[in-house]
Order: structure tokens, then sequence, then C-alpha cells
């Protein structure tokens, strides 16, 4: 069983699909720790009330300190608004994970985070969107596809009813991109992620 890590930075909806993952055996790994970069982060209460141990810090070096401390095996970024450096990539190379909801690579980098992302999609007129599952690199939104799937914009969306369909699609893969990653059934050539069943 693999011990997993999760930064965050908000309400924490995706930390809840990988707890509840973990929990229900879906995903074989464990939530050893959860990393916040803004104090108020509802995700931490999440953490906590799951008797995960919640912290906030924005050091790069301290948080490197706690994900060894912890020994994570594996790093996911769910709603984390914070870029990350070459070290941390570097620290865990392969081994972090993230969710972006888009289509990646269209409206993904820098300023397309939470609704942004959404309304970007409706004023560029775009009829799909989605989301991504994807290993870090050192760029935004830019590391290798793990999982992707697609929602359909309906002409009447806002970007909050949009941001609704693709947060449950987002929870999905995310799950299931986990659990093949615990289960060692992703194999990584080049950018080409590839699924052994």
């Amino acid at each position: 069983m693999l011990n997993i890590g999760v930064l965050i930075s908000g309400g924490g909806t995706n930390l809840q699909a990988v707890i509840d993952g973990t929990e229900s055996g879906k995903i074989k790994g464990q939530v050893k720790v959860v990393i916040s970069s803004k104090q108020d982060a509802y995700g931490l209460e999440r953490a906590k009330n799951h008797n995960i141990k919640a912290i906030c810090e924005t050091n790069e070096d301290k948080i490197i300190e706690i994900l060894k401390e912890n020994k994570i095996d594996l790093v996911v970024l769910a709603g984390y608004l914070k870029i990350i450096s070459p070290k941390l990539v570097n620290e865990f190379r392969n081994k972090m994970i993230n969710i972006h909801p888009s289509l990646i690579p269209s409206f993904c980098g820098a300023g397309f985070y939470g609704e942004r992302v959404h309304q970007g999609v409706i004023d560029y007129g775009a009829k799909v969107t989605g989301a991504t599952v994807h290993f870090v690199d050192e760029g935004a939104d830019t590391g290798p596809i793990i999982m992707q799937d697609v929602v359909k914009v309906n002409q009447d969306d806002d970007a909050k009813t949009l941001a609704k369909r693709v947060l449950e699609v987002e929870h999905r893969i995310l799950e299931e991109s986990l659990s093949l990653f615990c289960e060692n059934k992703l194999k990584l050539q080049g950018r080409r992620v590839f699924i052994n069943e």
C-alpha cells in the first residue's frame, strides 16, 4: 500500500475523492498527510475529519521535508494553486500527479485555474471541455497525460454549471488514475503514458 501526500489550496473536493477512494479500497494507498498553501483551506478540515495529518506550509524545502518524513510514495496536487519548483518536481519525478479541469493542452497554464478555466472555455465558444490527470513536470500543466475525459458544453452553461459537471469527471478520473498508479499499471515512455492491464 502506497503512502499518498496531497497538496491543496482550497475546499478539497478532489482531496475528498482521493480519501473516499482509499477508504473504499479502490485506491491501494493511504493519505498520510495533506499540505495546504492556505491556512483557511477547508480541505484541511476534510483531512482532520479522517484523522489525516493536516499542515499549512508554503516553504517548499519544508514541504519536501514533510513529504519525506511521512515516507510519501505519491504526491497528488488537488487544487494546489502554487507553481511547483524544479526542486520539488525532481524530488518526486514521475511520482507527482495533478488534476486540471480542461482537456490539456487547451485552457491550461498560467492564469487558468478554478472558474477562470470554465469561463475561458465558454468565452472561446468551445463545444467540449473535460478534465485531465497528468504527471507533473517543470512546466505549468505540461506533464505527460495519464487520463482525460470529455464533458459537452451546453449552450446555456455558465462557468458554475460547467464546473459542476467537469468536477464529477475530475473525481472519477483522478480516482482511476491513482488506482492505476498504486497498482503499478502506468508505464511512461517519453511523453506517452501506457496502461498495463
